[in-house]
């Protein structure tokens, strides 16, 4: 049996990599279901002023065919309370990246009081689509 029932993950996921493996794979391993919110092409250009290399459709089509993931949804805004009122996952995971950033920092006490818990992962050093970016410029 596994801690929770469902769990929620968001991201890019361009470029994809080990480390967005890891983090899928991790959240998994705690939860019966996995739902993953892929961001759309227009959230990203709103809040990172960047188009991602790979289209959404692809990049939810590549994150679909993991087996870890049981459901892939559209990120349109970064409202995580939001997700929680549509879904009613008990746990989000985050990579540790985030942990202190006032974003997660406020979310942290707006899930407690719904009894949601967060859940930082250790970010994969060395590996992420910004280096990978990087690389292939060289």
């Amino acid at each position: 049996m596994k801690r929770y029932k469902i769990g929620y993950t968001t991201g890019v996921f361009d470029l994809f990599h080990v480390g967005h493996l890891n983090i899928l794979r991790k959240a998994k391993e705690q939860c019966d279901f996995l739902i993953v919110g892929v961001s759309t092409d227009e959230l990203v250009e709103e809040y990172k002023a960047k188009r991602p290399v790979i289209p959404y459709e692809e990049r939810k089509e590549i994150v679909a065919g993991m087996k870890y993931v049981d459901q892939v949804i559209p990120q349109h805004n970064r409202d995580k309370m939001a997700a929680w009122d549509f879904l009613l996952f008990n746990v989000m995971f985050v990579g540790d990246d985030w942990k202190g950033d006032p974003l997660f920092t406020a979310l942290e006490k707006e899930f407690q009081q719904v009894g949601v818990d967060i859940i930082y992962f250790p970010y994969t050093k060395g590996v992420s689509s910004s280096l990978m970016k990087e690389k292939i410029k060289l």
